[in-house]
């Protein structure tokens, strides 16, 4: 029977396949997990989008759809969309081009709808056949200069069309409008940020390409939500951008009284709506006390929900109840995009060399076919030129042709035109020969050969091609970035262990080992000077006292470092410890790095708002430098640049001025120069500064002083020996930066060399305290007050191998009333 059957009826049989069932399984389904991943759910990290947004917005462009055309009905849009480029149904399309038109969710939209398109209530968009859409402004951004083969294209779905892969996008979109999206097994959830702080890193990042994340957050300070809020804590922000990776903690931001608190805006994604009525459950269930009346007085102006109190509520217990429960929520970083189709999870810098990469590839193709243009312009031009020279013979030739192909043949033999060329001389009009026309003519042709020249520039520099990067995103960010919204805020909580310590000044003690300590004023009393002081820390072995200085417990410490870096922490968070104690490694209380190591320490009342302080700061080497005390506002754990160093030189002391005061800087072979602190002009924490004195020899700065004639009457300067003096202020005339200066104190062999130098007044204290860990509080007054050139009197009497390590002045008004000390 089988010999019966004809061979063609088992042609399908001989086509089966056998295969195990596991493992067909298992590749369809990384089959089916791929497409997901590349086809729909994740962004592409050059120009943010997924494929349904990229499809919209070219959908939009070959329509003629743009910010300067007339909106079009949705429905029209997404017809379009699914019809040529995107065959996954209305509704999907539709949701998307939706998102892009709310301001509520895009930092900058990419449409730009008519008509209701959703609310932070929940409220869906109206059916597509309402509303009316067109492209934002910024969204061409994304598009310009498509069509000059600057990207590369696909077939769509059916093969009748060509997509692009990816836009062109002239400014940096997966950060400034984020993205989210669940593939399978992995999902992306990019937070918006703020334009100008994007290109601002950007630009950055182009200028030092070794920068690292800590120097981009210094631009990218935060996520910037369209709905603003507060973001709590910076830690949390800067392992995000460190890892790609965090949580963050989004608080609304709320106004309260006595009587209510009103909620003026809600962390990013919040269900207003909804928030609202699960407030009131709290308040009907008796979870949430003190809660009289709530209502929603919200509008188009923005989000207005007032929660009015009992008579006797405690506003503070109420809000913190709605913190808990609310008001706070948190924002999972998750920076996951595809980087040749692949997904990868990208920091910061990462993010931002992905996009500079396809930027750069960008502005090389754009070069390129704008070169080929002006060339084939300039050769038309030129064989234009040469015919309008040659016109008498060109009009003869053309004349005695039979036809129009015999007068191109003719003109190609006799001046060895191109057919172009031919083409294009032929057509000529009389007209063109006037000599009003032939310099039109010249001059485009000179115009032509400019633009050549430039892109040719272009295309053979690197740093040309990165500058026009960098020129087109400044004029992106002078077109359309705007204030941040969302703040940054302290993580304080409700009750902090601030709120928990007293207000006292505190003497503080580093240790060249980086130990550190806070000890009460109080158990000091005031001596005679010329005493040995009493034990103000037990040393380890090898280890010696680096300084000492005054600190109230609710001010900042800003430790400045060796390598330049500057750390933050509040007075408190320094353990208190008696006198004979070491103190605690600096390294549980600071990120330092290995080799890194505490210079110089000052404390300052606040770090916000505030640009009539400075940060004045004097180096080894003679370099002087002043930043404003606001630029130190945002120090992350990890420390932040606070000046750059040359090679060996080190950082010595730092002041804080207000702009009225002298400097005086001196040197441990006893010279000092004292200038006008606006000789030095304000600069940002990355310079180096200027020169403040001339060193000779091996001279070396060892102090700053901060004068005020208005509340200090002397200088004071102490040296290694443990000898001090005091000297009018009037001793040390004003003079220029920069020069070799004046003798401040007389260093010999008996005294040492100078080791500090301060301002005092009437009513001060001077705190001296050694190497080994001795420390004498005495009256400024108790120290002679002598010419400059002097060697001065006894201060602390040290022992044989001790030294002076450090001085701090205690201010007049926060002496007490201490009696003088015998001992």
């Amino acid at each position: 029977m089988s010999s019966d059957i004809p061979e063609d009826s088992a042609a399908p049989a001989r086509r089966v396949e056998t295969a195990r069932i596991e493992q067909e399984m298992e590749q369809s389904y990384i089959d089916y997990a791929m497409s997901v991943i590349a086809g729909r759910a994740l962004p592409d990290a050059r120009d943010g989008l997924k494929p349904v947004h990229r499809r919209i917005l070219y959908a939009m462009h070959e329509a003629g759809v743009t910010s300067r055309a007339s909106h079009r009905k949705s429905s029209s849009v997404v017809g379009e969309t699914m019809g040529d480029f995107h065959p996954h149904g209305d509704s999907a399309i539709y949701d998307a081009l939706a998102r892009m038109a709310q301001g509520f969710s895009m930092r900058a939209p990419l449409v730009d709808g008519q008509g209701n398109f959703g609310s932070v209530d929940g409220d869906p968009p109206a059916a597509m056949r309402y509303t009316e859409a067109r492209m934002s402004p910024i969204a061409e951004e994304l598009l310009a200069d498509i069509g000059k083969d600057t990207v590369d294209f696909s077939t769509n779905y059916d093969g009748r069309k060509q997509e692009p892969d990816v836009l062109p996008a002239a400014f940096p979109n997966l950060l400034v409008n984020g993205s989210s999206g669940i593939a399978v097994g992995m999902s992306t959830n990019v937070p918006p940020h703020n334009l100008g702080e994007v290109i601002d890193a950007t630009i950055h990042l182009i200028e030092n390409p070794d920068c690292t994340v800590e120097d981009l957050m210094e631009h990218v300070v935060a996520p910037d939500f369209p709905t603003g809020a507060n973001i709590v804590g910076r830690n949390a922000i800067y392992k995000a951008y460190k890892t790609g990776r965090g949580r963050l903690r989004v608080r609304a931001e709320m106004e309260a009284d006595e009587d209510r608190i009103v909620v003026t805006e809600l962390p990013y994604q919040a269900n207003k709506a909804r928030l609202i009525e699960r407030i009131a459950d709290d308040v009907n269930e008796g979870k949430l006390d003190g809660v009289r009346d709530l209502r929603d007085e919200s509008d188009r102006d923005g989000i207005r929900i007032v929660i009015e109190l009992k008579r006797g509520a405690n506003p503070d217990v109420v809000k913190n109840q709605l913190l808990e429960s609310h008001l706070e929520t948190t924002f999972g970083v998750i920076n996951l995009a595809l980087v040749d189709g692949q997904p990868r999870v990208l920091d910061l810098k990462e993010t931002l060399e992905v996009y500079l990469d396809h930027r750069r590839e960008v502005v090389r193709r754009r070069s390129e076919y704008d070169l080929a243009e002006a060339e084939d312009r300039a050769h038309i031009l030129d064989g234009r030129l040469t015919a309008l020279e040659n016109a008498d013979e060109v009009v003869e030739l053309i004349q005695d042709a039979a036809d129009r192909d015999a007068a191109k043949a003719a003109l190609k033999a006799a001046f060895d035109f191109s057919d172009d060329q031919v083409d294009h001389i032929v057509a000529m009009q009389l007209g063109s020969l006037t000599s009003m026309e032939t310099a039109a003519i010249e001059e485009e042709y000179a115009e032509v050969q400019a633009r050549i020249d430039r892109l040719e520039e272009i295309l053979d520099n690197e740093s040309e091609l990165l500058g026009v990067i960098e020129d087109e995103l400044r004029e992106i960010k002078a077109d359309y970035a705007d204030e941040r919204r969302t703040r940054i805020i302290e993580d304080d909580g409700e009750v902090t262990d601030e709120d928990l310590i007293p207000q006292e000044d505190t003497l503080v003690v580093v240790s060249e080992d980086d130990y550190i300590k806070r000890m009460s004023l109080s158990a000091f009393d005031p001596q005679h000077r010329g005493g040995k002081g009493i034990i103000g820390a037990d040393l380890k072995e090898g280890d010696r006292v680096s300084s000492v200085f005054l600190a109230n417990t609710h001010d900042y410490l800003l430790c400045f470092t060796n390598r330049g870096q500057v750390y933050k922490l509040k007075t408190y968070q320094v353990p208190e410890m008696g006198r004979t104690a070491r103190g605690k490694s600096a390294v549980n209380l600071l990120d330092l790095d290995d080799g890194e190591e505490i210079e110089a320490v000052v404390d300052c009342e606040s770090l916000e708002d505030d640009a009539e302080r400075y940060l004045t700061m004097a180096t080894r080497d003679g370099r002087v430098k002043r930043t404003a005390v606001d630029e130190f506002g945002n120090i992350l754990s990890t420390g932040i640049r606070a000046i750059r160093l040359a090679e060996g030189d080190a950082l010595v002391d730092v002041e804080l001025t207000d702009g009225d005061h002298d400097l005086i800087v001196a040197t441990g072979g006893g010279m000092s120069i004292r200038f006008d602190e606006n000789e030095v002009r304000p600069m940002g924490r990355d310079a180096r500064g200027v020169g403040g004195i001339k060193l000779e020899g091996s001279d070396h700065v060892v102090g700053l002083a901060a004068v005020d004639p208005t509340d200090h009457d002397w200088v004071l300067s102490v040296t290694d020996n443990g000898y001090g003096k005091r000297s009018p202020v009037d001793a040390y005339r004003q003079q220029s930066r920069y020069g070799k200066g004046l003798i401040d104190i007389k260093t010999n062999e008996r005294n040492g060399p100078a080791c500090a130098i301060d301002a005092v007044g009437p009513g001060d204290d001077l705190v001296v305290m050694s190497e080994d860990g001795q420390i004498i509080r005495t009256p400024v007054e108790d120290v002679s007050t002598v010419g400059r050139n002097t060697m001065g009197v006894i201060v602390m009497d040290l022992d044989a191998g001790d030294a002076v390590a450090s001085v701090a002045v205690i201010p007049a008004e926060r002496t007490g009333e201490g009696e003088l000390d015998d001992a």
